[in-house]
């Protein structure tokens, strides 16, 4: 376990995107069961486990600190600049009690509180500081006129010895080796990402089963909708399944309905399909979640993987209606199912057909041709795969905490 900071200005619920970063990195480390804190000049408390320490001091807009910046601005350095910023260092000091790791978004990139950022360098020979930068003032032109040669501005373009670099873009890496004169392997970058199930407002139990199945890495997802009954043809499906991961090593199914209630012989169904599954070695690709409950699963959580999901995949071979083919509308999905009528009169023109006989070679290069040039599956499963936070921490962030 290790014991870490998060500085800024502002803190959660105060809204701002670093803010935001803010919150999510804190929850992760907490998640990941290390000691966290947020210390800020303004914020509350929003995660029991990790407490909010309000450094007045800290904040942008302070009235001291808005004051000394006036002056600063014009390019006058006032005389009791040190004097605050060494009261400022004592104080952070104290809130940081037993701090392994400081990370200070922004706070060394910017001159909104450059007594802030005198007061962090003060306090970077005796943490292991990680400066995030998110914004650039001496790269910014809206900047540069309330910038000045000398101290303190020349803080913000300076590598203090010792201290972890970090931006948020290959962009930002290159203009800060820039300025700072070193080469771009001495920078991180760490991009910010984006919490899924916060964005779709998933139900807890969907969050479960997306942790529990990793879905996540899922590229493409595939949903398939049924009751598991031998007209549902989800064999077809799980030998599609094992052409696509060919293409597709992200290749996913989730099949989401129980055995069908009215014929006991839908037990023989099943584990043929389970043995089915072992032969292909699909194990993890495909996945019942009658595997994961016994119970009803509700609407609500079916509904979240309409939204999750890149396509609605359905081969049935007989069907009354086919609700899944309007929810799949509603819910912009790509469709593929079968050709039959009751499928085909409300898919319309809208939908990819295929013979419940189809051989799965051919079908899985028809959907692999479809998936392969649209942009909207393409920049889904990116940001599922590149730019979740949970794979922004496990692959950039926890090793940074490592001691």
């Amino acid at each position: 376990m290790t014991k870490v900071a998060l500085l800024h200005y502002s803190a959660p619920p105060i809204v701002g995107g670093v803010e935001s970063v803010l919150g999510h990195q804190a929850r992760l480390m907490a998640d990941a069961g290390h000691q966290v804190r947020i210390v800020a000049g303004r914020g509350e408390q929003t995660d029991p486990r990790i407490p909010f320490m309000q450094v007045p001091l800290a904040d942008s807009r302070h009235p001291e600190i808005l004051a000394m910046k006036a002056e600063l601005d014009a390019g006058h350095l006032p005389p009791s600049f040190s004097r605050l910023a060494d009261s400022l260092a004592a104080e952070l000091n104290e809130a940081l009690e037993e701090t392994d790791i400081l990370i200070a978004h922004n706070v060394c990139s910017l001159n909104k509180n450059l007594v802030l950022t005198a007061a962090v360098k003060n306090l970077s020979n005796i943490f292991q500081v990680i400066v995030w930068h998110h914004d650039l003032a001496w790269t910014t032109p809206r900047y540069r006129h309330e910038l000045h040669d000398g101290y303190p501005w020349d803080l913000l373009r300076q590598a203090w010895e010792g201290v972890k670099q970090v931006t948020v873009s290959e962009a930002r890496q290159q203009e800060l080796a820039e300025l700072f004169q070193i080469g771009k392997d001495d920078i991180s970058v760490i991009p910010n990402g984006v919490d899924v199930a916060a964005f779709h407002k998933l139900e807890d139990q969907t969050r479960d089963y997306l942790r529990r199945l990793d879905l996540l890495k899922a590229s493409p997802l595939f949903l398939l909708p049924v009751r598991i009954t031998p007209r549902k043809n989800i064999e077809l499906a799980l030998r599609v399944c094992e052409n696509l991961v060919k293409h597709f090593p992200g290749t996913r199914l989730v099949v989401t309905g129980p055995l069908g209630p009215h014929n006991p012989a839908n037990v023989d169904y099943f584990e043929m399909l389970m043995s089915l599954r072992n032969d292909l070695k699909l194990e993890h690709v495909v996945h019942f979640l009658a595997e994961l409950t016994d119970g009803y699963i509700p609407d609500e959580v079916i509904q979240d993987f309409y939204h999750l999901a890149d396509a609605l995949f359905m081969p049935s071979i007989e069907e009354g209606f086919g609700i899944p083919i309007l929810e799949a509308g509603l819910a912009g999905l790509p469709i593929f199912c079968s050709d039959i009528p009751p499928l085909r009169s409300l898919g319309s023109t809208n939908a990819t057909y295929f013979s419940p006989d189809a051989d799965p070679v051919e079908l899985a290069n028809r959907i692999v041709n479809h998936l392969s040039f649209d942009p909207v599956f393409r920049m889904r499963t990116r940001v599922r795969r590149e730019f979740s936070w949970e794979g922004i921490y496990a692959r950039e962030i926890a090793p940074l905490l490592v001691r």
